[in-house]
């Protein structure tokens, strides 16, 4: 099969979040099925220094945005580590800025003109390719309109009626809501502008638009394709997610393990296996202790955060129980990598400042400081309100590091909360908490500190994480039977 692959953002070449991780690593999982895949991406300013060769196909298409023609190129790449193609949509005044979608904590204005451009340019291209794919594989709000344009715009075209399509929603909280009168931007007629299909409370929605287009729906765990149909974490659109409910499956996100790998990353002070994780681990616990200027210890359990500093990791709960236990100077140590809301950042520095050698807060990004608090730490600490996914977690299991969450989405989807029946079973690897509030939290850290202490069962929670299957491989075989099956639902015979 052929698919075609979009996406705002993919990594190396640009990120924000876990989708970029996401479409880095799935299209080579694919291409190894014995398929043909092509990723398409906007060309940002970020691009330029992503370390992959780039070159210019001599592609130039006008596009028609709104009442105004605007005309893009067409640049080639290629994922590292494979030779999945990957086609940069050159538009400097559209994609040529600082942020991918916002400068200084403002969305950029014209986000949908953006978005709009980007997702015709995709389809314009493949008649000059000459590459028209089995299904289409869209990304969030920013290509929510590939659907739409399929069926409508592009309808009475043969070469795109055979095209499939199914849309991955990463994050629910972000859908792409636009002021009504950018409709006529997107080129499809006002009457798809209504509360079944393009509408949200007056104005344009494109990750509704996308949901109510798309063939086949995916999100990233399964637990997330529950949650999202509730009123509590529907964001409004549970309603239409309910009424789609037989096309909706979850499939939970995989790792890159050419990226994420403790036995060949060498961004840590030790590489180790399942093996030999204790002593690789010590190297690499002394060496973090080291850059975040803790006190080398190695018998003082390691707290490790990684992530966005933001209330919906639960850093409300984490700055709560950290606060009690340096009160209480409890024997634990704290590294803490991230960057985020300013307010939680103060509290932060003015933690670290007055207990320097137990917390440490390095307030930036930092893949290499990431990759040593994943190796370094003992305890990996990720309380979200909600997780669609969390790569976080895996990555700590991929690394011998033992997970401490709230249960939810992705999160309760990976981590299997210790107790006598789960250990027995060999399935224990992290403790959870149910209900999102302080206290539960800090009962299930210090379960995890009291587990700690008895070295044969921590032995045996941190290598059933160690020894699991975190790669895309098993995640790829199921968007592979996803493809699958709505290719063949697109060609089944209709019933007389």
């Amino acid at each position: 099969m052929k698919i075609l692959l979009a996406s705002s953002e993919v990594v190396p070449f640009a990120k924000t979040g876990g989708l970029a991780d996401v479409c880095g690593a799935l299209p080579a999982e694919i291409q190894k099925l014995g398929h043909e895949v092509a990723v398409f991406m906007p060309a940002y300013r970020a691009c330029k220094n992503a370390g992959v060769d780039q070159e210019d196909t001599g592609i130039r298409i006008p596009i028609t945005v709104g009442s105004k023609i605007v005309e893009g190129a067409l640049w080639k790449s290629h994922l590292p580590h494979s030779d999945v193609v990957v086609y940069l949509v050159h538009q400097p005044d559209y994609f040529d800025r600082v942020g991918l979608y916002q400068d200084a904590g403002e969305d950029y204005k014209d986000n949908c003109e953006r978005f709009v451009f980007f997702c015709r340019f995709i389809l314009e291209s493949l008649e000059r390719l000459n590459w028209f794919p089995d299904v289409l594989h869209a990304n969030d709000w920013q290509t929510g309109l590939l659907p739409a344009y399929l069926k409508t715009v592009y309808a009475e075209d043969p070469r795109f009626q055979s095209i499939a399509t199914l849309m991955t929603i990463h994050n629910l909280a972000y859908q792409g809501n636009f002021w009504h009168w950018d409709m006529l931007i997107t080129g499809i007629d006002w009457q798809y502008f209504n509360w079944q299909q393009m509408e949200f409370y007056g104005r344009l929605n494109l990750l509704k638009t996308g949901i109510v287009f798309a063939d086949k729906l995916s999100t990233v765990s399964p637990s997330y394709a529950l949650e999202i149909q509730t009123t509590e974490q529907g964001h409004g659109l549970d309603t239409i997610l309910r009424e789609r409910s037989a096309d909706l499956i979850g499939i939970l996100n995989g790792i890159d393990t050419n990226e994420w790998n403790p036995a060949k990353d060498n961004h840590l002070a030790a590489n180790y296996s399942a093996d030999d994780w204790q002593t690789g681990k010590a190297f690499c616990k002394s060496d973090l202790q080291k850059a975040f200027g803790l006190d080398v210890d190695p018998t003082r359990p390691l707290i490790g955060i990684v992530g966005r500093i933001a209330s919906q990791k639960g850093w409300a709960l984490i700055l709560e129980v950290a606060k009690q236990w340096l009160a209480k100077q409890t024997a634990v140590q704290w590294a803490i990598l991230g960057t985020g809301d300013s307010d939680l950042e103060n509290e932060l520095q003015q933690l670290a400042q007055t207990s320097p050698h137990t917390l440490a807060a390095r307030l930036e990004f930092s893949n290499e400081l990431a990759h040593k608090v994943e190796a370094g730490s003992d305890i990996f600490l990720m309380p979200s309100l909600f997780e669609p996914c969390g790569l976080n977690q895996q990555y700590s299991m991929q690394y011998g590091t033992v997970p401490v969450v709230h249960e939810t989405g992705g999160l309760a989807d990976t981590v299997i909360n210790y107790t006598d029946e789960t250990l027995s079973a060999g399935t224990a690897n992290g403790f959870s908490f149910s209900g999102f509030h302080a206290h539960q939290l800090e009962q299930a850290l210090a379960r995890a500190i009291e587990t700690y202490a008895q070295p044969e069962i921590w032995k045996q929670i941190v290598e059933n994480g160690m020894n699991h299957d975190w790669s895309w491989a098993a995640s790829a075989r199921r968007y592979e039977s996803a493809y699958q099956a709505i290719h063949r639902a697109r060609f089944r015979p209709q019933s007389a």
